[in-house]
């Protein structure tokens, strides 16, 4: 089946709204499923040309004709979701929340708040931990999406909708969220992990499809990877700072990259290949994008693949034992190259 999956192989922020992106544009996606909740944003490149961060709609929502859907497993903030909507000033009639998505409440970002998440662990706060406890504990019918007032008008079954689209040869896109570094099972650095699994079988899970329908299923790296501040958990390896960063790389100044959903420093570390072998061995991923070249060397920023970019995509191949398929290099979906390419040649 025409099934897509992206997810992530470290700790979140790999750029994986702007491969979903790519991979939809890519395959002509017929409709693209966003799971997880509103505790990870994606970042890609709206229509007009400006960066937009979502939340809660999938990246289709940036693609003229592309189904939004928002699978059963899925934690909805519906004032997120709105904002959002009205935002890009989306149509209703392109979106559908699954009846069986569960609505985050304030007393779910209460309850996270008392019990000091954000300190201990370096939660966003953001309420889905605690929905999801809630869930776990059968929480009255009301929780689900069909319960909502504000989200009756874009409810519907999801599932269905995917799975008629599939079985149409319509390319479906799976945007998984968050890092396999912060998995709730497979994550090394428990308790300093988010509250579900972030692998592409939970993926599949939340959309409510089958992994006999997958036939894609995409990894997406970054070059330095990074946690979010505070007492958010261990590196592996080396933690480093964004100046030693734009020392290394030749850039002009320091990256100092906000988290999407906090807008707070996120911490960095050198290239940890451990991680990312764990990530492979579970997710088995068809191809591997690493992002954010233009870190390693500023001259990559223009898409050019430079002799000390090579070098380190190299050595990064050998360590984790795979083939490296698509090279990032800045923030646009067409910004990805084959090793043997540049920016006249963009991948496709």
């Amino acid at each position: 089946m025409p099934i897509s999956v992206v997810v992530g192989g470290q700790y979140g922020s790999e750029g994986k709204g702007k491969v979903a992106h790519h991979v939809a544009r890519e395959h002509a996606a017929a409709a693209v499923i966003r799971v997880g909740g509103p505790n990870s944003g994606h970042t890609s490149i709206a229509a007009h040309g400006e960066r937009e961060v979502l939340q809660q709609l999938p990246v289709g929502a940036f693609l003229d004709g592309v189904r939004c859907l928002i699978g059963p497993g899925s934690y909805i903030e519906p004032e997120i979701l709105l904002a959002e909507l009205d935002r890009l000033g989306l149509d209703e009639g392109r979106l559908c929340v699954d009846y069986r998505a569960f609505v985050i409440t304030e007393a779910d970002r209460l309850a996270e708040r008392e019990a000091g998440l954000g300190e201990r662990i370096g939660s966003t706060g953001s309420g889905t931990g605690a929905a999801a406890a809630r869930r776990i504990g059968r929480a009255a019918l009301e929780s689900l999406a069909y319960g909502c007032d504000r989200l009756r008008p874009f409810v519907g079954d999801a599932v269905a909708e995917a799975r008629t689209l599939a079985a149409g040869g319509g390319r479906v896109v799976v945007e998984g969220t968050q890092g396999f570094g912060l998995s709730l099972l497979h994550s090394p650095h428990y308790p300093y992990v988010t509250s579900r699994d972030t692998s592409a079988a939970a993926a599949l899970a939340e959309a409510g499809l089958s992994p006999l329908d997958v036939d894609d299923v995409t990894l997406v790296l970054r070059s330095f990877p990074i946690r979010v501040a505070g007492a958010s958990g261990p590196f592996d390896a080396e933690e480093i700072d964004w100046e030693t960063i734009a020392r290394e790389g030749g850039l002009t100044e320091p990256p100092r990259e906000l988290t999407s959903v906090t807008r707070r420093l996120r911490r960095v570390a050198r290239f940890d290949p451990g991680i990312v072998r764990k990530a492979i061995e579970v997710n088995n991923p068809s191809r591997i994008v690493l992002n954010h070249l233009d870190h390693v060397d500023a001259r990559c920023a223009s898409g050019r693949i430079t002799d000390r970019a090579r070098d380190f995509v190299e050595r990064t191949e050998a360590e984790i034992g795979r083939r490296i398929d698509l090279l990032g290099f800045g923030p646009r979906p067409n910004d990805l190259l084959t090793l043997g390419q540049d920016a006249a040649t963009p991948a496709v």
